[in-house]
């Protein structure tokens, strides 16, 4: 572990909570909390928003410069929240270098319905305030060690123990908490709970098994989609029996999205629910499947049929382990970057829209982008349907074809493209499809009858009525979920799929 650094220091954007953060942050800690606006006001004796009308910004960040400047320079201890733009100084973003930097996440949308009527000077225009996230939010990531999402309440002790070369992501839902360590799986701190008992998959376990330290037994099982059944799942249980497993250990799954979905039903329902913790090893799951507490398995009728929803004890994501994939699973990965680049808009998707290379700020920024989803929206009520685009006709794809022809992210690909033509966004269609073809992914349909996709959409498990709720994009970052689609539109879009 790296040593403790003197400071916890709050920042993000306006409206965030960071106050609120680093006073019960500050209480836990039994030490003082410093609030840099609230040390402004003193100073300047005046509101804030007085001096910053009377005297102009650049006056004002001259004293925040000062203020700010000194307070970190001279920490040695304690709590400090920063206001939302004492980032823009370079002095300010040198001093924070020494401490610990927690970035409080909220949404454009949340921080402007807590910004607007707070007398703030930067929040009197919604063109303008949006204009200050977007540019602010890339310095914000940049000089963060951890990023809070959900509220921090659980929160201190992994703030206060961030390995070296470590991004700590803490997420909160409506079941519980836990954290996300982006970065080299032997530094990273394996949650102490029980005895840890692996499952992962025969490919993987050749790789990998050996990194995942303190393991008491080892699960295998065959790779592939297809045996995401009730029988492996059946196996694994009756492993678990056989090695003693009670509801005081864990199971650690270590593997790409087939391993996640499984062993964390398994986890979910084995003595009705034991620890789970994800090490993801395909981009498909450091991106998505690994986060959020979705788990189940297939049934011939459809897709992750059977499931329940449980939270990891934790997520260890060690970029590191995508340079072991194979060039076609690597691309099958790529199809839920686009999708959550779509879906976040911001700077994800300008990365993602220029053809930038996957790195690990990308990696980071897609587990953000569904993690802050999931938190507003465990289980599915609303929000989280947004997480489906592209997933409705994509399952109707491995469903219909045996989940055996495409992988999953290379499905998903495919129902991207579809869904971008039923939201009419053809020129958001045309980059989508060059994205993919540059990433080697097909975006052409075979194996399948339209007719039979089209059908098979019907059995999409997020219908609770008649009508299939679609997810449609009016814009990058403008993604909703609960369109419906007409028959003949649906089977249209799915027949481009198929044409020469």
């Amino acid at each position: 572990m790296a040593a403790l650094k003197p400071a916890l220091v709050f920042i993000g954007f306006m409206g965030a909570g960071k106050t609120r953060a680093a006073r019960e942050a500050a209480a836990a800690l039994g030490v003082p909390a410093d609030d840099a606006d609230a040390l402004l006001e003193a100073k300047l004796g005046e509101p804030i928003a007085a001096h910053f009308d009377r005297e102009g910004e650049a006056a004002f960040r001259a004293t925040e410069e000062e203020l700010c400047g000194k307070l970190l320079e001279n920490a040695d201890g304690g709590v400090i929240a920063l206001g939302g733009g004492a980032l823009q100084s370079e002095r300010v973003r040198a001093a924070l270098a020494r401490h610990v930097v927690a970035l409080v996440d909220v949404d454009l949308d949340t921080a402007w319905e807590r910004a607007r009527d707070s007398g703030r000077p930067l929040a009197r225009d919604r063109a303008a305030f949006e204009a200050l996230y977007r540019d602010r939010a890339p310095v914000y990531e940049q000089a963060a060690d951890a990023i809070i999402i959900g509220g921090g309440r659980g929160a201190l002790d992994a703030l206060l123990h961030i390995p070296e070369g470590h991004l700590l992501i803490w997420t909160r839902a409506a079941s519980g908490a836990y954290p996300v360590w982006i970065g080299p799986i032997d530094r990273a701190p394996l949650p102490e709970q029980g005895r840890r008992l692996l499952v992962t998959d025969e490919t993987v376990a050749a790789l990998h098994a050996a990194r995942v330290p303190g393991s008491a037994g080892i699960i295998e099982i065959p790779p592939g989609e297809q045996h995401k059944t009730l029988e492996t799942a059946e196996r694994v249980w009756s492993a678990l029996a056989a090695q003693g497993a009670t509801r005081a250990d864990h199971v650690v799954a270590l593997g790409g999205g087939v391993v996640g979905d499984l062993a964390g039903f398994c986890a979910a329902t084995y003595q009705r629910g034991i620890g789970i913790v994800h090490v993801p090893t395909t981009l498909v799951a450091q991106v998505d499947s690994a986060y959020g507490g979705k788990t189940g398995v297939d049934l011939p009728e459809g897709k992750n049929y059977v499931g329940a929803y449980h939270q990891p004890t934790a997520v260890l994501t060690d970029p590191a382990f995508l340079a072991t994939l194979p060039p076609e699973e690597f691309a099958a990965g790529y199809a839920e970057v686009l999708k959550t680049a779509l879906i976040a808009g911001g700077t994800l998707w300008d990365r993602v829209s220029a053809g930038d290379a996957i790195d690990d700020a990308m990696i980071a920024g897609c587990v953000r982008t569904k993690l802050r989803v999931v938190a507003n929206d465990e289980r599915d009520a609303g929000a989280r349907q947004i997480l489906n685009l592209g997933h409705t006709i994509g399952h109707a794809i491995e469903t219909t074809t045996g989940y055996a022809r495409y992988r999953h992210g290379e499905a998903v690909g495919l129902g991207l493209l579809a869904a971008l033509r039923l939201s009419g966004q053809d020129a958001l269609r045309d980059l989508a499809l060059d994205l993919l073809v540059h990433a080697g992914l097909p975006t052409h349909l075979d194996g399948a009858e339209p007719q039979a996709v089209a059908a098979a959409t019907a059995r999409d498990k997020k219908r609770t009525g008649e009508a299939v709720p679609f997810v449609l994009v009016d814009a990058p970052g403008r993604v909703t979920p609960g369109h419906t689609v007409g028959a003949s539109e649906l089977l249209a879009a799915v027949r481009e799929l198929c044409a020469p």
